[in-house]
């Protein structure tokens, strides 16, 4: 899809890795600006320089968004470099797989604080600024997960439940303000995160047959995908959307 950016600036958390650094890069390569946000500053300075080998712009947003302060620096970063925000992706997120009994306090705790406090801090650190030049995007990445349960993600679960309809209510508030607010529900994708934090002596190839089994697809795909989505909604040929939460889960959901 070819979508022209050119004058954009957006920031992206949890950009330094999987979904969210695709977005970077394939936003940039239409033209934005790119704060990438993470807090791991080696991949953080891993993705900006792909952003400048491909000839786009970028500087690292360093900072925890499940930190208000920190989320909100980094609008602040993306103004004192590049001069506003037209764009938003909220794609910082952890996971925790167990059921109610297997999540502590502090399991419950990380999930809930990046997943939903940290969409939530920087969502609204961000519309004072999209109000105030008329208008701009903010895309949340939720999940499956936050449109239907899934055994043994109780905490994930909750938490992208509610970036669902966080999605839906902040879409309703700032719709008439010009700032469109809108969510990609990703199935499994094949990121770091797919793998990770499953069982003592599980391998990447059981994961991978486990979640095949459940696509009718049948393929697992890539983060670029996601991103082609993300580019979707920043561009202007989804100007009259408002509130969605847009499934790409190779019709998981639709069983």
């Amino acid at each position: 899809m070819q979508v022209d950016l050119n004058g954009k600036i957006a920031v992206v958390s949890g950009g330094s890795s999987g979904m969210g650094a695709a977005i970077c890069e394939r936003l940039a390569a239409s033209g934005a600006a790119v704060v990438v946000g993470g807090r791991d500053e080696g991949r953080v300075a891993s993705v900006v320089d792909l952003v400048h080998a491909g000839g786009g712009r970028a500087v690292a947003g360093l900072g925890d968004v499940a930190n208000s302060a920190e989320a909100a620096a980094l609008i602040d970063i993306a103004v004192e470099a590049f001069g506003g925000i037209h764009i938003v992706v909220n794609a910082a997120g952890v996971i925790h797989r167990a059921d109610a009994l297997g999540t502590s306090d502090d399991d419950w705790a990380r999930v809930m604080s990046v997943n939903v406090d940290g969409t939530f801090f920087l969502s609204r650190a961000a519309v004072p600024v999209l109000r105030e030049q008329g208008g701009g995007v903010i895309v949340n990445i939720s999940s499956t997960c936050g449109l239907v349960g899934s055994a043994g993600l109780v905490a994930y679960c909750a938490s992208k439940g509610a970036v669902t309809n966080l999605t839906r209510a902040m879409a309703l508030d700032h719709a008439s303000e010009g700032i469109r607010i809108n969510a990609i529900c990703p199935g499994s994708v094949d990121t770091p995160m797919l793998v990770s934090e499953h069982p003592e002596g599980t391998t990447a190839d059981e994961v991978f047959a486990r979640n095949l089994a459940s696509i009718p697809e049948g393929r697992i795909p890539e983060p670029s995908e996601v991103a082609d989505l993300a580019l979707f909604l920043c561009s202007d040929a989804a100007r009259h959307l408002h509130g969605a939460n847009l499934s790409l889960d190779g019709g998981y959901t639709a069983q």
